[in-house]
């Protein structure tokens, strides 16, 4: 069976990804056999792509905050797993970055979560990983998969992005951060700490 270094070195080499491994980027996950926790988010930007390093931006920290984690337990600990659903950054488009490319997930996802056994819950950061992993069971939008987190669980826990671009959600949405975000926290805490 094909370690994930292994599967690793297969994306780089995949002639989809060959143009990014040509720029000298390494594709943006992080995986270990002994992850309990798996985050699913859209693309790396392009800081977190010239940083080869998964969320370490501000979305990143409000993402460990809402988690009840510290920035060297989400890195170091090999309980927490990232999986975008495309490993590179996709580029710019008209309003932001571009979306994952279609195809991308299915290929190199189920290989890693394979080899993953441990995971107890996904979080399903953004619309894109809802849509990809929730399928018909997504809600009218974002908002409302949000709110209906109860519904996915065990398996999954959807959340808004963390980006400080989506202020005026968390505006709108204050009950996010007062009930949602405590209800994660406990439901991490047993599976990473108990």
């Amino acid at each position: 069976m094909e370690t994930i270094a292994l599967i690793r070195k297969a994306i780089m080499q995949d002639p989809d990804n060959i143009e990014f491994t040509k720029k000298g980027w390494s594709p943006i996950f992080m995986a270990s056999p002994q992850a309990k926790l798996l985050l699913v988010g859209q693309a790396p930007g392009i800081q977190t792509q010239e940083k080869n390093q998964s969320f370490m931006d501000r979305s990143g920290n409000k993402l460990r905050e809402w988690m009840g984690v510290t920035e060297d337990f989400f890195y170091n600990s090999g309980k927490i797993a990232v999986l975008p659903l495309d490993f590179y950054f996709p580029g710019k488009g008209k309003t932001g970055d571009l979306p994952p490319r279609k195809d991308f997930a299915a290929k190199w996802h189920p290989q890693l979560i394979e080899r993953m056994p441990q995971i107890e819950l996904t979080l399903l950061i953004g619309a894109y990983a809802q849509k990809f992993y929730l399928k018909d069971r997504i809600k009218r939008n974002s908002t409302e998969t949000v709110r209906s987190y109860q519904e996915y669980l065990p398996e999954y826990f959807p959340l808004v992005h963390p980006s400080p671009l989506n202020i005026r959600w968390f505006k709108k949405n204050p009950d996010f951060e007062e009930i949602i975000v405590p209800e994660l926290q406990s439901i991490i805490k047993s599976i990473l700490y108990e």
